[in-house]
């Protein structure tokens, strides 16, 4: 007997809305049942959910969770897909890597600005 999960167990679960889940489904990420209005999840679709949230948790664009979950449906296979994710995962980490270092340049730029205008405070007479 196959496990259903509706869409209101799903969001408590996860901590999404439903429009959430609609998008994903729009989006063509996941094909819920439909028994009339109500969407049916089979556990196939849950793990897709845990999966394309870990995908946006760590950065990666919908495109790009699209296009690991396709790899995985067509030949190669798990093979092609565990390549796919290998290569975003490097191409993630040299961004944030980059916006690592962005940031401690601009947090080496605030401190002088800082210092500067201490020092011309104290040129001034002008305690802080």
């Amino acid at each position: 007997m196959q496990k259903y999960y509706t869409i209101t167990e799903l969001t408590r679960e996860f901590g999404v809305s439903t429009r959430t889940l609609r998008f994903y489904e729009d989006e063509g990420l996941i094909h819920p049942e439909r028994r009339g209005r109500t969407r049916l999840f089979r556990a196939a679709d849950r793990r897709l959910i845990q999966e394309i949230l870990r995908g946006r948790r760590i950065g990666f664009t919908i495109a790009e969770i699209r296009e690991i979950i396709q790899v995985y449906k067509e030949p190669p296979g798990e093979l092609g897909q565990l390549k796919m994710l290998m290569k975003h995962v490097d191409q993630k980490r040299d961004e944030l890597r980059q916006k690592r270092k962005d940031i401690e340049e601009t947090l080496a730029e605030l401190d002088q600005v800082e210092e500067a205008c201490l020092t011309r405070l104290a040129e001034i007479g002008v305690g802080t």
